[in-house]
């Protein structure tokens, strides 16, 4: 009989624990669990990762597979790996605790590989030979990480985190009408592509120990970011008919980073609501009747007027007091940190956010998930194998498989109910659906999602709520049922749930489950087997655990909107991705701990939090700042890397080119592509040091140059030619994009309401799924499968579901549409 990971465990039929998945080559007894937990080594000690990456995405990758107890082996180059030549190098020091680190040219590379079960690989075109590393070991999974991809027309495209900004349409949506577009500091978009890739290859992997199958990974850094750093605007425009553009169509958040008496603290408006107590909260109440400023949009076109009035209070107060009075109106806010500040925000003290790295240079956040009874690893400093050492022998292992029908998925048996609302936690379980798991999304009809509430037709619209273009990009491949758990009989109807689900994922403020009683030890009572994943905004713990917080509180907390803006300008929010960034780390913990019931047949309590999550994205200014006393700022769309590095006006009205020079081979290769002038061959530039020093003069002539020139025609040619350079789209185009569309990144979604519109999917392939879509389903309209899962699965009469209806404990429309 199968024996499989679903809510059906079985127990071994030769009378061991019960094992529920069959990875029977990562199988450990008792008395190994209590070993590997005395000495800090944590689940996956038996993975094994080859780690053949230089840039930070597949070194996050790594690390959180490190963090989790998998034996990493980085092999370098001999020229060293680039990220430990920058700066003081605390960064590459961060990346690489707990792993062993040893030279590819005096290795067997193949050989090596072939002993792993993971193997990461972020050359374009890969240079490892795969067809013999897959006859060497077919249960191999292997995860490439390109910029591109590897199909597509621009899969040979020379790129770097400036211009996939641009070309997402992250870079264009920022900024006001008088200013260039400005690119987010730091490299966000590298960062969130690492956490897709540790969630896509340890999918693979629970798959490959349970069947054998091996797998290639496709994952491209511009599709995690086209779906992470662009929130849904094609689908808005979609829903929309694609209405006229206006340009610029860059925008500010107000308010956001205000300045105060002795620095900046951040407020965040997502409602109507939350602005009118904003205005009771600067005094002025007299605004609240004015349905202009009630709208982000509104707010914006009169933005001289409604800084002032902000900044004039602002300003009159500490970034504490603001704080105090903002929390007592239960305003979403924080303070402004950065590189100096964030690891004295009273919260991460409280918590124990920051531990010693173990070189002893700076601290670190820690790993940023807890699973109850299984503690996390110590970091400790990575091994260095001389040439000429043998790295520790890897043996082969014997597997047994379960036969299984051609094409499962991953998570084909996992079934979770989703308690989510907003983005991080829909995004949670929208991977895992796709992933294979059968998720059931949870809402009520006194209180929907509220992602549904953004909804491009107005409140006359019969179903209004079923047209909002978030909702539909996170909610699609999902079951839908409405239970009201303010209700006794209706949290009996849940918990009867609870009795054959897997996982319960919630992401609400630690109050609201607890005050349904239905924290982690209610839902153990009737289902000891459940693993239930908390993500809420700053934990279960610490004098922060019940402020609301959203993605744009989060950037400013931990400094990436520090870095984000121009020079002489406040900082700016970067947007969007700390909600899919924490989603994917919450999808990652969960798979680990549906291994490890696997193995021992217990469920877990986990804790995923938002801000510690994205305090990982941005910890590259906090280490540096710990190690070397710099402390990173604002550039606006400069680089103290890239030389050049600007958006320079093209052709047409509000036109613009992102060009980006790494290296001084791709500064030659400018030069040639501009037809060798001669203010471009003097001998001063043909260095980064050089370069830097004259940067107002190169900026001066690629003005010019760029001003005759198409954008868009402009960055193909370049980027075709070695030379990052990208088009700053406005933000909805990028559904347009022809790589996007020849990589199947975007899948149509036929709706009963909505109709059929292109939605952004994950961004990775499997080779095993060859073209076939992730999406299964598309998003569930309001309690669409009440019928089917409570009456289908929970027996419940069709009397019985019409008096639930009638007394609003379910239903079909919100209360008071």
């Amino acid at each position: 009989m199968p024996i499989r990971i679903g809510s059906a465990i079985t127990t071994d039929p030769t009378g061991g624990a019960p094992v529920g998945y069959g990875l029977t080559n990562v199988r450990r007894t008792e008395q190994n669990i209590a070993t590997n937990r005395q000495e800090g080594i944590e689940l996956l000690s038996d993975l094994r990762v080859v780690n053949l990456t230089s840039g930070i995405a597949g070194a996050y990758c790594a690390k959180l597979l490190a963090d989790a107890g998998a034996q990493i082996v980085t092999l370098e180059s001999d020229s060293g790996d680039p990220l430990a030549q920058e700066g003081s190098g605390a960064l590459f020091e961060f990346l690489n605790t707990s792993q062993t680190r040893a030279r590819a040219s005096a290795r067997d590379v193949l050989a090596l590989c072939a002993s792993a079960d993971i193997v990461l690989d972020d050359s374009h075109p890969i240079t490892l030979d795969i067809e013999s590393l897959t006859n060497k070991n077919p249960k191999i999974v292997f995860a490439s990480i390109t910029p591109f991809g590897l199909t597509g027309p621009w899969s040979d495209f020379a790129a770097n985190e400036f211009t996939l900004q641009a070309w997402c349409g992250s870079t264009g949506s920022r900024g006001v009408p008088d200013r260039p577009p400005v690119a987010a500091g730091g490299r966000i978009g590298e960062w969130v592509a690492g956490s897709y890739c540790a969630v896509a290859v340890m999918a693979a992997w629970m798959r490959s120990a349970r069947t054998g199958q091996g797998e290639i990974i496709d994952l491209a850094i511009f599709d995690a970011m086209a779906l992470t750093m662009n929130t849904y605007t094609s689908v808005f425009a979609e829903f929309m008919d694609w209405p006229k553009l206006r340009r610029p169509t860059r925008t500010v958040e107000i308010p956001a980073a205000e300045p105060s008496s002795d620095g900046f603290a951040a407020f965040t408006t997502n409602s109507a609501q939350q602005f009118s107590d904003f205005l009771i909260f600067i005094e002025r109440p007299d605004l609240i009747d004015d349905t202009e400023l009630s709208n982000a949009m509104g707010r914006f076109k009169r933005r001289d007027e409604v800084i002032e009035m902000i900044q004039s209070f602002t300003k009159q107060y500490t970034t504490a007091e603001l704080l105090e009075r903002a929390e007592l109106l239960r305003i979403p806010s924080g303070p402004v940190g950065n590189g100096s500040t964030v690891t004295s925000f009273d919260h991460f003290q409280e918590v124990g956010t920051f531990v010693d790295n173990p070189g002893g240079r700076f601290v670190q956040p820690r790993v940023p998930y807890k699973i109850s009874e299984m503690d996390a690893r110590l970091f400790t400093k990575p091994v260095i194998i001389p040439d000429g050492q043998e790295i520790p022998d890897w043996l082969e292992r014997q597997v047994e498989h379960q036969p299984v029908g051609s094409g499962e998925l991953p998570l084909s048996g996992v079934r979770i109910l989703d308690c989510t609302a907003w983005w991080a936690g829909p995004a949670a379980t929208h991977m895992l659906a796709c992933l294979g798991a059968d998720v059931i999304k949870i809402e009520s009809v006194t209180r929907p999602d509220s992602m549904r509430y953004t909804s491009t037709k107005p409140p006359s619209t019969d179903q209004w709520w079923e047209w909002g273009p978030l909702f539909h990009g996170v909610n699609n491949t999902k079951r839908g049922i409405t239970v009201d758990l303010t209700n006794l009989e209706g949290r009996e109807i849940f918990l009867n749930l609870v009795e054959t689900a897997d996982v319960v994922l919630e992401n609400f403020s630690p109050r609201v489950m607890e005050q349904f009683d239905l924290d982690y030890e209610a839902l153990a009572k009737r289902n000891p087997k459940v693993i239930m994943v908390r993500l809420p905004a700053y934990g279960l713990s610490g004098p922060w655990r019940n402020r609301t917080g959203f993605a744009q509180t989060m950037e400013s907390i931990i400094g990436m909107a520090w870095v984000t803006g121009w020079p002489d300008g406040p900082p700016l929010l970067p947007r969007g991705a700390c909600d899919p960034f924490a989603a994917m780390h919450a999808v990652f913990a969960t798979m680990i701990a549906l291994v490890d019931r696997a193995d021992t047949g217990r469920g877990h309590l986990i804790e995923t939090t938002l801000i510690e999550t994205a305090l990982n994205a941005a910890a590259e200014q906090i280490v540096e700042y710990e190690a070397s006393g710099i402390l990173p700022v604002r550039r606006g769309n400069a680089s103290l890397t890239a030389v050049p590095q600007s958006i320079y006006p093209a052709e047409g009205y509000e036109e613009w080119l992102a060009i980006s020079i790494d290296t001084d081979s791709q500064w030659t290769a400018l030069v040639e592509a501009l037809g060798r002038p001669a203010w471009a061959t003097d001998l001063a530039l043909k260095t980064s040091d050089g370069r830097r020093k004259h940067h107002s003069l190169i900026d001066d002539e690629l003005t010019k140059w760029c001003s005759l020139r198409n954008a868009y025609e402009t960055a193909c040619l370049l980027s075709s030619l070695g030379i990052p350079a990208a088009e700053v789209i406005d933000a909805r185009d990028v559904s347009k994009n022809p790589q996007l569309l020849a990589r199947n990144f975007l899948e149509t979604e036929t709706h009963s309401i909505t109709g059929s519109h292109p939605l952004p999917m994950i961004p990775f392939r499997f080779a095993s799924q060859g073209s076939k879509p992730w999406m299964r389903s598309p998003s569930p309209v309001l309690g669409e499968h009440n019928q089917e899962v409570l009456g289908g699965e929970l027996g419940m009469s069709e009397q019985v579901l019409e008096r639930l209806k009638s007394e609003k404990i379910i239903g079909e429309r919100p209360v008071g549409a």
